[in-house]
């Protein structure tokens, strides 16, 4: 629980919040979250529909539509890389160049055991509705997204199950309390998005109202959402006025865009789609891999799943659908996150040793002809549907039947996180892409590999027992805890066939001025983008 307006603390004030409920306006978004969405209608602002005019508006194309710009979901890809830093800010922000904690909406945070922080918040901000920021609407946000029972996406990928205990000090100081020492606490809350204190805490808002350089202003389904800079902005004026966004699913589409003027930044492109020297390639922090879910044949098996390993040809997959820029995986998170292991090696690609194991489940009365639904989600990245494609004609060869299912992004959230559903056409497979935009494999693993996280289809005690001494463990004695727990996963578990690690690309025109970093493809922030020199 979280203490707020205790007496003598100045933090009252009146706000006015559009809480209209969304009728059908976003197909999905309930399903994900288990209740309703506020907040739906009310937005203001001119149609985009057509797209608007050059100029004063900076104009970026998506390969999807957001599913929601609920704050509490936005270190989902598709909905951060609108929300995060654009629309609302966090109280931390990390620099994704040099990994370092910076002030955002608090100035600064100190403890001394690790386990009650302090944070100083900025003063002198307001959020769009033209309402003071303070400490009760901090504390607000934290209890909402983590302590509630909105499910939000956030909880389970930050904090897993633990409660944080909040008191606002005064309108400027609040302290956040976590139930054990957690030195990477800070961290964590660079995830939450801060929103004002009377943010529904029974409904998901589908357009928050946060404290960025823009603001929202209006969001026509299946066509655009359009935002302008805030003029009351505590921080430095962007350079664009407006922003439009539309999205289009094929990467050649986007592209064209580019090159006609008809866009100013492309998202989820690769040479192939035609770009040029409008493409701009980055080291982006995400890595593919397959999840399979062990509570149905053939995955019950361990042997079967180590099967899938074998049968994937990942060096080829790599070289022939994206051209040699990406690498090779052997486990969730790629070289600069701590906790990546240099020592563990690739499967190697063994289509004979995958059908001599599938082999051997069949005779040990494994039923290897289940079916095996492998879901994929439409336009997350480029050639996604080749790449599924590719993997379902490797892991047929190896004896396996396997139906390919590509789903829009609502539909595919249902199976990435928990309560998974059950399918009726068999064991799930999973294609995840993971971006662990932190820095620290705590973000990986917990919610990952542990029994009861968020986006894990299963694990053991032995695997919990390291990830917890993982994150308990500091400096060099951090590193080797999840070298551990990586190498126990490709050993004993086997949850993940992995896949690549990625290189991102963005389509950048001329006109204007942006450097991609490793977090452009989760959280793209416009007030960094300029006219062109």
């Amino acid at each position: 629980m979280f203490f707020a307006n205790k007496p003598g603390n100045p933090v009252t004030r009146t706000r006015r919040l559009s809480m209209a409920v969304a009728a059908g306006a976003l197909l999905g978004t309930t399903v994900l979250a288990g209740c309703s969405v506020a907040n739906s209608e009310g937005a203001t602002g001119s149609s985009g529909a057509g797209g608007p005019a050059a100029g004063d508006t900076l104009r970026v194309v998506l390969q999807q539509e957001p599913p929601t710009l609920e704050a509490c979901e936005s270190n989902l890809t598709s909905t951060g890389v609108v929300v995060r830093s654009t629309i609302t800010e966090p109280l931390i922000e990390r620099n994704p160049t040099t990994g370092e904690l910076e002030p955002k909406l608090a100035t600064e945070w100190t403890s001394s055991d690790d386990t009650k922080w302090t944070l100083k918040l900025r003063e002198g901000v307001k959020f769009h509705d033209d309402s003071e920021f303070t400490a009760e609407d901090a504390a607000a946000t934290i209890d909402r997204a983590v302590n509630g029972k909105l499910g939000c996406n956030v909880e389970g990928y930050v904090f897993g199950d633990d409660d944080l205990k909040l008191n606002v000090v005064d309108a400027t100081t609040l302290e956040v309390t976590a139930p054990k020492a957690d030195p990477i606490l800070p961290l964590r809350l660079s995830f939450l998005e801060v929103v004002p204190s009377e943010t529904s805490t029974t409904e998901k808002v589908r357009e928050p109202i946060g404290t960025g350089p823009y603001k929202l202003d209006k969001w026509e389904a299946g066509q655009s959402i359009n935002v302008s800079a805030f003029a009351d902005y505590w921080g430095e004026a962007p350079a664009f006025p407006k922003a439009n966004y539309q999205w289009r699913s094929e990467g050649s589409v986007r592209a064209a865009m580019i090159t006609s003027g008809e866009a100013d930044i492309a998202t989820g492109l690769s040479p192939e789609d035609n770009i040029g020297d409008l493409g701009v390639s980055y080291p982006n922090n995400e890595t593919v891999a397959l999840r399979m879910h062990a509570d149905k044949a053939p995955f019950t098996d361990i042997r079967v799943r180590q099967a899938v390993n074998y049968a994937i040809d990942k060096e080829a997959i790599v070289a022939s659908l994206y051209g040699g820029r990406d690498k090779a995986a052997a486990q969730l998170v790629p070289e600069g996150v701590v906790g990546h292991s240099d020592s563990l090696v690739v499967w190697p690609y063994d289509p004979e040793k995958a059908k001599s194991l599938v082999d051997e489940a069949k005779a040990d009365g494994v039923d290897t002809s289940a079916q095996i639904s492998m879901i994929v989600r439409t336009a997350q990245f480029p050639k996604i549907e080749e790449l599924g494609q590719v993997l379902q004609e490797q892991l047929t060869q190896a004896g396996l039947n396997v139906k390919l299912k590509m789903l829009e992004t609502s539909q595919h959230l249902t199976y990435q996180v928990r309560p998974f559903p059950t399918d009726d056409e068999g064991a799930i497979m999973l294609m995840t892409q993971h971006g662990n935009q932190a820095g620290d494999a705590a973000f990986t693993v917990d919610q990952y590999m542990t029994t009861k996280g968020a986006q894990s289809a299963f694990g053991t005690p032995e695997l919990d027992k390291l990830i917890a001494e993982a994150d308990a463990a500091t400096g060099e004695d951090r590193q080797g805890a999840f070298e551990k727990v990586f190498s126990y996963q490709n050993d004993n578990v086997v949850q993940f066939a992995h896949i690549a690690h990625q290189t991102g690309m963005l389509g950048i025109a001329k006109t204007v001025g942006y450097t991609p970093n490793s977090s452009s493809g989760d959280e793209l922030r416009l007030a960094e983008v300029t006219t062109a020199k």
